[in-house]
């Protein structure tokens, strides 16, 4: 990991993830937000899962939120962003944040039933990748984590 401390941002950022990821919960879709920020640390961009809402299964909150920067800057090339998730990329997401040429993930809980950032793979930091992409770990790791543990307890 690139950062042992996150910077006031980070956790700023992880806050509204984490009300994003909320949202995600009224179309009973799994509670994950992301959260674009600027090269000057401003949030662009927020959206959360809606796999079910949207009957897809790439509906990621990192994909959805990467799609939708692209789109509005006009280029595929996300250089100088960060992506913030409450929950660690799926090999998808983190795939998605390479070919994207983000800068920096940072993610909240780690997934260590699915987690490509750094759980089961580190798809970001994979050296065989031609770009990699820095990781900050753990920035209100429990918030994320009691969220999910919440919506999952529910649906049990």
């Amino acid at each position: 990991m690139t950062e042992p401390i996150p910077s006031d941002s980070y956790i700023d950022a992880m806050r509204t993830a984490l009300d994003a990821a909320r949202a995600a919960i009224v179309s009973g879709d799994v509670p994950i937000g992301a959260v674009i920020l600027d090269d000057g640390g401003r949030v662009v961009t927020v959206d959360h899962n809606r796999r079910e809402e949207l009957s897809d299964p790439t509906a990621h909150a990192e994909r959805l939120a990467i799609s939708a920067r692209a789109r509005a800057i006009g280029d595929w090339r996300l250089t100088g962003h960060t992506l913030v998730v409450t929950l660690e990329p799926c090999a998808m997401c983190a795939g998605a944040a390479v070919l994207a040429r983000l800068d920096r993930i940072v993610y909240g809980a780690p997934d260590l039933k699915a987690g490509a950032a750094w759980s089961l793979y580190n798809i970001p930091q994979d050296r065989r990748l031609n770009h990699r992409v820095d990781l900050v770990d753990g920035v209100l790791a429990e918030e994320c984590s009691t969220l999910l543990a919440g919506f999952f307890g529910e649906k049990r």
